[in-house]
């Protein structure tokens, strides 16, 4: 029995700050401003942006607020070596032995010894959305996208479950290019 599609999102680079690097970057007592809210709840981009700076060149991102325990940047992996820097396929958060990178903003800089990763693709669910679709929190799916001359199957998607999040895939802008996705897609999760 075929279950319902699931939306698929790209998800550009960015950024997620500290207080403490947030504060380094903007200014003493610095707070981010939304600018738009994300699909995932209490998720946000900003108006603050920063420039990461590789061995081979600069970027802007864009700050996602709010702020988290740790800093961390989200390139795909055609932009981590566009700035020079190895960016390993982690799941967000997972961080620990990954590399680092300088961040600027517009009164200071960081430089931060691990924290740069590529996002693994992987859906967020509720409880009830995982039992929908019978996984689990950690398990690994394959979904297929269907689009105009780049149908593909992305597989090694994880599974993320909490109550706390809304239905969605999330990809970064390299798989979406090979799916010729521009902004969202509808995905068939195959177990």
């Amino acid at each position: 029995m075929s279950k319902e599609k699931v939306l698929v999102e790209v998800s550009a680079r960015h950024i997620h700050l500290s207080q403490e690097d947030l504060e380094t970057l903007f200014g003493q007592g610095h707070e981010l401003t939304v600018k738009k809210m994300l699909s995932q709840p209490g998720q946000f981009a900003c108006e603050e942006k920063v420039t990461i700076r590789g061995t081979r060149g600069e970027m802007k991102l864009s700050v996602l607020g709010p702020v988290r325990k740790n800093t961390q940047v989200e390139l795909s992996l055609t932009d981590a070596r566009t700035v020079g820097v190895a960016a390993m396929i982690r799941e967000s958060g997972d961080i620990a032995n990954t590399n680092g990178i300088t961040i600027v903003g517009p009164c200071g800089e960081v430089e931060i010894k691990e924290g740069v990763i590529a996002a693994k693709r992987h859906i967020h669910m509720t409880k009830k959305d995982a039992e929908y679709y019978g996984v689990e929190n950690g398990q690994i799916v394959s979904v297929k996208i269907d689009t105009d001359g780049r149908s593909l199957t992305f597989a090694d998607t994880v599974v993320r479950v909490s109550d706390s999040y809304a239905l969605a895939m999330h990809i970064d802008t390299d798989e979406a290019n090979a799916a010729a996705i521009s902004s969202t897609a509808q995905g068939e999760i195959i177990l």
